[in-house]
């Protein structure tokens, strides 16, 4: 079943992400069908613009299907194909030569990410939430989001990157993960308005309100994460404040591999292209996924849910310098 319905009004091609018991978490299938739908709209006059919604009340796109990925892993069967298909697609969305205007009314984490940062818009509501959490589970930021950490300001990206801080509509908006800000209980009318025909930007100024306030204190965390992967980790161990009390809490949490990897390749973004950062994130991910951090992460977060992973090495302290840059390197 693919769970993605896709239609054409008023100029604007339609994709509905509508797997809402899952929170829109992305299959294969899935992925397909969006790369499908974009490249039939690339050349079709017929087709202005593109609209991505959500039929769930809940997430715009809570990620990728990833405990899929964990029982291909744990049976010893080829995962590759559905990272090397949504990787695929990430790039047509990113050089897509058309608006591609995503509405997120609530969670939009991992893999939804990579369906909503790389369009033309993105438009948020209060009940938005951004965040890439792959450290919890071994593996790290990927669908192009390096290259995307890598340039926001005050090192926010490494923040989000390394801890999988949750950043809400204020602060997203504040360091360009979004664009606009519409209301929630407006955000069904701007659908309608662009499914009619209306101009982009007037059917955007129609709904546009006062933008929430950023939460974050950025200056803090430029310093803490201006330095080296251990030296941020640490400057977060002396930090105060709510952010950083929150920063440790899912540091202490996350594997500790992954977040000494992701450090590393979110650094490295910084001097690449978006394709060469899908790349990077496909070689460094595959290698992330076999180890057993990754099976046992997605089983403490995800299958069993009692969110108490024993990972190995168990500490930042534990893990070998030289292990990390044959992972990156």
């Amino acid at each position: 079943m693919s769970y993605i319905v896709t239609t054409v009004s008023g100029g604007t091609g339609h994709i509905l992400l509508d797997r809402p018991k899952a929170l829109n978490a992305l299959t294969q299938q899935m992925v397909g069908d969006i790369d499908t739908a974009l490249e039939s709209w690339s050349d079709d006059d017929a087709v202005t613009r593109v609209l991505i919604t959500s039929a769930s009340p809940k997430a715009y796109c809570a990620g990728g299907d990833i405990r899929v990925v964990r029982d291909q892993v744990v049976a010893g069967e080829d995962f590759t194909a559905f990272f090397g298909a949504e990787y695929d697609m990430n790039l047509r969305l990113a050089e897509f030569s058309k608006p591609v205007i995503a509405l997120i009314d609530g969670v939009d984490m991992g893999g939804g990410v990579g369906i909503s940062v790389h369009g033309s818009h993105r438009v948020v509501s209060e009940k938005a939430l951004f965040a890439m959490p792959e450290t919890a589970i071994g593996f790290l930021p990927d669908v192009g989001s390096t290259h995307i950490l890598a340039r926001l300001p005050h090192r926010v990206g490494l923040l989000m990157g390394l801890t999988g801080a949750r950043l809400g509509a204020g602060d997203a908006l504040a360091v360009g993960l979004a664009t606009h800000f519409c209301p929630s209980e407006r955000m069904a009318e701007l659908a309608e308005a662009l499914l009619r025909g209306d101009d982009l930007e007037a059917a955007l100024a129609a709904v546009a309100d006062e933008k929430p306030a950023a939460t974050l204190p950025f200056d803090e965390i430029e310093r803490a994460f201006s330095g080296t992967a251990r030296g941020a980790i640490a400057a977060v161990e002396r930090a105060s404040g709510a952010w950083a009390e929150t920063a440790r809490d899912q540091l202490r949490a996350a594997c500790p591999t992954s977040v000494l990897a992701t450090h590393a390749v979110v650094t490295q973004a910084a001097r690449r292209t978006l394709p060469q950062c899908l790349a990077e994130e496909a070689v460094v991910g595959a290698r992330l996924i076999r180890r057993p951090d990754f099976a046992e992460g997605v089983r403490a977060v995800l299958i069993d849910k009692d969110r108490d992973p024993k990972f190995s090495p168990a500490t930042i302290a534990d893990v070998d310098d030289a292990e990390i840059a044959a992972l990156v390197g």
